[in-house]
């Protein structure tokens, strides 16, 4: 497309730059180093001026003439980067994180940078600083309270279903867990709530978390996990909120804060403190591969004893069965059945014996019955003589003539009838029995 040529046309003037920060506009802005050069003229103009505060973060760079500190104040959630010269940490001997402080400064503003930092020249030491005495004083309370006490702390799973686990976002500590977690152990499996772990919110964050994961009835352990950084960093996980709500749970915790050297009060509190995140995955899973070990370490030992065992069995029953009693067990009886026969003819001799006495007894008595029975005396010719409501008739005036009497033989009976009464008497046999 052909466009005209416009003729002796001359570039317009660049506008003027605002010279004060109200006159700029979106057509007019000010270039960013303008207002990093501003800011570094107004803040250079300021004159020192003393502070108080608490001393957060301490840090001496070896081979270096320059302290780096992290100040506090003393109520409010505001903290500032400060800088010291050797010479004046030299007048502040015992200086360290949690003094207070009252600091002469001059404040700094680093146009390249964009960083805003206080530079002391004089720092006086007040006393320790207030927030880390209330920490103090919070522990010492809890420790009262028995929050503190080891009879109170739960022992940890030994292969926990699921584990939750508390971290920032996107932060290198839950990596360290995870990975470390699963290779040890590979099913390990895991809830995650990943929230701010740093300033005024990480306490409700952690503690909201806490309570989810603590409902939730597959969590059988959890870790609270967070990277290393300053006092003030760690400071939400000495909160007493925080505190109080991982001591009132059901499920177990690990505090996982910071490093080695790090102590916040939910170490004090949680059923296991781990040095590290890295730590806390070590100790709330098994090794699997050490599990595995000692799994045959333990079954080789078992086999061992059952073989010992088996053979100390054999040898035992093998000198049992080695003793005459078991090799000939019929031996053991001789001699009993010799005294059982011997027995056995004594006790045949002593029953013939009495049985024999007795049968002598029994025929001798026998005789002396027979001789003096009434049926001897009829065998001899006599005869008994009853007449009817008389009995046995003893004596003649006993009937009279006419009497019908039963006479009683030896052999049989019969009936007669009296014809008289003196001398013999007429006998008429009416019935004969046998």
């Amino acid at each position: 497309m052909w466009h005209p040529v416009r003729v002796n046309e001359q570039p317009q003037p660049p506008k003027p730059l605002a010279r004060l920060a109200r006159e700029t506009t979106q057509d007019n802005p000010w270039p960013l180093r303008l207002l990093a050069q501003n800011l570094e003229a107004y803040i250079g103009r300021l004159d020192p001026l003393w502070i108080e505060a608490q001393v957060v973060q301490y840090n001496q760079r070896p081979g270096t003439r320059m302290s780096f500190l992290t100040v506090r104040d003393l109520q409010a959630d505001a903290s500032m980067d400060m800088t010291a010269f050797s010479n004046v940490i030299a007048g502040a001997p015992g200086l360290q994180a949690g003094a207070r402080v009252v600091a002469q400064v001059h404040p700094n503003f680093w146009v390249r940078s964009g960083r805003f930092n206080l530079e002391a020249r004089q720092i006086h030491l007040v006393g320790t600083g207030d927030l880390l005495a209330q920490i103090e004083q919070l522990r010492a309370r809890l420790q009262a309270e028995g929050l503190f006490d080891a009879g109170r702390k739960r022992p940890l799973p030994f292969l926990p279903g699921c584990i939750g686990l508390i971290c920032g976002r996107n932060a290198k500590a839950k990596d360290d867990v995870l990975v470390n977690a699963t290779a040890r152990w590979p099913g390990a499996n895991f809830e995650i709530r990943e929230v701010e772990v740093q300033g005024q919110r990480a306490v409700g964050a952690v503690t909201n978390a806490l309570a989810q994961l603590d409902a939730l009835a597959h969590v059988d352990v959890i870790v609270i996990a967070r990277g290393g950084g300053s006092v003030e960093d760690l400071l939400p996980f000495s909160d007493e909120r925080l505190v109080r709500a991982a001591a009132a749970t059901r499920t177990p915790v690990v505090s996982a804060i910071g490093h080695e050297g790090d102590a916040p009060l939910l170490d004090f509190v949680a059923d296991l403190r781990a040095s590290t995140p890295t730590d806390a995955a070590r100790k709330v899973v098994p090794d699997l591969q050490q599990e595995k070990e000692g799994l045959a370490q333990a079954r080789a030992a078992l086999r061992q004893r059952v073989q010992h065992r088996l053979n100390l069995e054999r040898e035992r029953l093998e000198l049992i069965t080695a003793r005459p009693v078991l090799a000939s067990p019929a031996a053991s009886l001789q001699s009993h059945r010799a005294g059982l026969e011997q027995a056995r003819q004594t006790l045949r001799h002593r029953f013939a014996a009495h049985l024999g006495d007795q049968r002598q007894q029994l025929t001798q008595a026998r005789a002396a019955l027979r001789a003096m029975s009434p049926q001897a005396t009829l065998e001899r010719g006599y005869s008994i003589i009853k007449a009817p409501g008389v009995g046995v008739v003893t004596d003649v005036e006993q009937v009279s003539k006419g009497n019908i009497l039963e006479a009683t033989l030896a052999r049989g009976s019969m009936i007669v009838t009296v014809f008289g009464t003196s001398g013999a008497a007429e006998k008429t046999v009416s019935n004969e029995d046998q």
